[in-house]
């Protein structure tokens, strides 16, 4: 049984071009957000990552990072990385290879990430995705892929449901603000061992006990990545210009509703709206739940970006090399991150007045570095390190 459920469309040079440039654009574009969310964490060693006393210009960047990029750029990754599986199996059917055939393959590449994700944990970073994102594949592979499309429409009732939600909560919160709810309590920040830690051995210790919980928070995101396999069915990436329509409501709506849920979080991390305790935990109730909009909301304006490249630049083609390549970009922001933040090792993020200006100017440098460093390995015809051992071993050493 096929999985390419979307018609066939003729088109020259510039369609062909505009299937292989939107998701790549997407997934190395998404690392720049990933960035910047988890080099907050990193810095203030908290999720989320934020400085409670802000002053100055990092009250405006508090509340940037919260309506922007906090809770707001793993999304993207869960509807690229449910695209990504539907990609992977067409190009398997295209091979020749057999639906029992591509389960197989299937599943041995998510077995490996999750090992990867728990090497990525114990040596780098607690918050690892690759293992929680390994179980939603296994589960995807298993109960999603093969399915006809009235089944994969649930998945666009579960979201429906996901916006009702947000819009009760929104409403408790609007009637509890206009009722009066004064207060001087700071946005809740889970405080993480690991990131605080005095030594490696001692943070590596304390990675193998947080990585299995934040995996277990993680793997309920399938509702998100199940709304990107539903995208690939149609092609919606590797078509644009078939699909502009509704890539520009979904960039409106879904960046709209992240940024209206993500308002009243962002307002109290900048200082500049004081509530209860009660309150703030009502709104960041609001905040993670609107930000999942902002992973379709994205890739949407990834996908318009596309449409309008006809010939891709030395910055779209960076970009697309680094999605190509983006598994080797992620685990290669977090050597940055323990390199140049743990308090262990270079500690910048605590030699410098401002902590939050100090980690996102590190991150956007890091992703850059990224950038260049895929863009040497396009030119040379190379994949990223990662995705060549992912790849050896789910097809073996002729793969």
């Amino acid at each position: 049984m096929s999985i390419d459920t979307a018609p066939r469309t003729s088109g020259g040079p510039v369609r062909h071009a505009e299937r292989a440039l939107a998701p790549d654009l997407a997934r190395g574009s998404m690392l720049l957000i990933i960035a910047l969310a988890n080099v907050a964490g990193v810095v203030f060693a908290g999720e989320p990552g934020l400085d409670t006393t802000p002053e100055g210009a990092d009250r405006g960047l508090n509340f940037l990072l919260f309506e922007l990029v906090h809770a707001r750029g793993y999304p993207v990754f869960a509807v690229m990385f449910g695209y990504g599986i539907v990609q992977l199996a067409r190009r398997q059917d295209a091979s020749g290879a057999t639906p029992k055939q591509v389960r197989s393959v299937l599943l041995r590449r998510n077995v490996w990430l999750v090992v990867f994700g728990f090497a990525h944990a114990t040596l780098l970073y607690y918050g690892d995705f690759l293992g929680a994102y390994g179980i939603v594949g296994i589960v995807m592979t298993l109960v999603l892929l093969r399915r006809g499309d009235k089944f994969h429409r649930i998945a666009l009732v579960l979201w429906a449901l996901s916006a009702v939600e947000i819009l009760v909560v929104g409403a408790i919160l609007v009637s509890r603000l206009l009722g009066g709810s004064d207060g001087s309590a700071p946005l809740p920040s889970g405080h993480v061992d690991s990131l605080a830690a005095p030594d490696y051995f001692a943070s590596m210790l304390d990675r193998l006990s947080e990585w299995p919980m934040h995996t277990v928070t993680v793997v309920p995101f399938i509702i998100i990545a199940w709304l990107g396999m539903w995208a690939a069915r149609r092609r919606i990436l590797e078509e644009p210009a078939r699909h502009k329509t509704l890539l520009t409501w979904t960039a409106v709506c879904g960046l709209g509703v992240a940024i209206v849920g993500g308002l009243p979080a962002a307002l109290v991390s900048a200082g500049w709206l004081h509530v209860d305790d009660s309150t703030t935990g009502l709104m960041l109730l609001l905040h993670g739940g609107s930000g999942m909009f902002a992973g379709p909301g994205y890739v949407a304006i990834f996908g318009l970006i596309a449409l309008r490249v006809t010939r891709p630049g030395p910055v779209i083609g960076g970009l697309s090399a680094l999605g190509q390549r983006s598994l080797s970009g992620y685990l290669f922001q977090s050597m940055a991150w323990l390199i140049l933040l743990a308090p262990f090792t270079l500690a910048l993020g605590d030699r410098f007045s401002s902590p939050t200006v100090t980690g996102l100017i590190i991150a956007v440098a890091v992703w850059l570095v990224s950038v260049l460093i895929a863009r040497l390995l396009d030119r040379r015809k190379q994949a990223g390190p990662a995705e060549i051992a992912l790849r050896r071993l789910t097809y073996g050493p002729r793969g």
